[in-house]
């Protein structure tokens, strides 16, 4: 019984009134004590438990906030979605977090979703151009606040981090250390690595003999990655960039592993190695991995900030804020320690 007891069932053993027991559980200073303290161990021998969600459904309120993600196995996204998670812990809150998969008819669904269950607000890294889904959330009393990619701060609020600088940073910093002849892997359909790649070119064009290879990585994983390494393995040495820029971590872990498998390619001597996000498993691999920091952290944390001042301006208050990417050094283009 203890898991079907509703609050009839609490009333009845304790022998008051249904309103009696929701104001124990609502509006315990309304009870006296000895009443309160009668209802209270009705509700522990009864084991009930209270539908918070169909209270505030009710009361037309929540207290869940839905975050949409491009790739929760990718931890660039985990990363931000722990931050967010405790930042909303903190506010009383809980966040939900769906994996778009980079689909827009999944995230379409996420969206109705989350819509349907009421959300306090919304967090979402974007496939595509979601413009008029946010306008009819926010006609709708729906919050939302993209993540990683700047807004129109004419309809909502963001929180992203400058891609284009970050990838100026990685290009420059090979370039700096004589590489001439860059190879750039990742997808270029994906708006974030479209900018990373506009500032890597745009570093190469600062240098007269400097050229960059575009290599379409057709994903951004580890595995993708390593498809893309066998085939610069396979080819001759002479044909060879001096240096690869990856889009992400993952991918150039991947690269690494190809490279170095058959112990033919020397890391960062031949080919000088740089990835994008900086997450942990890059200083563990098996030569530490130099990256372009991304503050998941403060992206986080900064996307439930912007979604509390949206509610309480009514929707009326935006902001974009932008983040700037870090260089992180280390061997796979130093050559020597962090």
């Amino acid at each position: 019984m203890s898991q079907t007891a509703s609050i009839k069932d609490v009333a009845t053993h304790a022998q008051v009134a249904v309103g009696t027991v929701s104001n124990v559980l609502n509006y315990p200073d309304r009870v006296s004590q000895r009443t309160k303290e009668r209802v209270l161990k009705s509700i522990a021998e009864l084991g009930f438990v209270r539908n918070d969600a169909a209270r505030q459904l009710r009361a037309g309120q929540s207290r869940t906030i839905g975050l949409i993600v491009l790739d929760v196995g990718n931890p660039f996204f985990s990363s931000v979605a722990r931050a967010a998670e405790d930042a909303a812990t903190a506010l009383g809150s809980v966040v939900l977090v769906g994996d778009s998969g980079q689909d827009a008819s999944r995230e379409a669904h996420y969206m109705d979703l989350f819509q349907e269950q009421r959300v306090q607000g919304l967090l979402i890294s974007p496939v595509g151009d979601v413009r008029e889904r946010i306008d009819t959330l926010r006609e709708r009393g729906v919050p939302t606040v993209l993540v990683d990619e700047l807004a129109d701060t004419e309809r909502c609020s963001s929180v992203s981090v400058d891609d284009e600088e970050g990838g100026y940073l990685a290009a420059r910093h090979l370039l700096d250390l004589g590489r001439r002849r860059l190879a750039f892997v990742g997808t270029p359909s994906i708006r974030q690595v479209a900018s990373r790649l506009k500032g890597a070119q745009r570093a190469v064009g600062e240098v007269s003999d400097a050229s960059i290879e575009v290599l379409d990585s057709e994903g951004q994983t580890v595995l993708t990655g390593r498809k893309v390494g066998n085939k610069l393995v396979e080819r001759d040495p002479a044909a060879r960039p001096e240096a690869v820029f990856c889009s992400n971590d993952l991918l150039a872990l991947g690269v690494m592993q190809s490279l170095t498998m058959l112990r033919t390619v020397r890391i960062p001597e031949d080919i000088a190695l740089i990835g994008y996000d900086d997450i942990d498993f890059a200083i563990s691999a098996v030569v530490p991995l130099s990256s372009i920091r991304q503050p998941t952290e403060a992206l986080g944390r900064t996307a439930i900030e912007l979604l509390a001042e949206e509610q309480d301006s009514g929707g009326t208050k935006h902001r974009a804020v932008v983040f700037t990417p870090e260089l992180v050094v280390r061997q796979s283009t130093a050559g020597s320690p962090d």
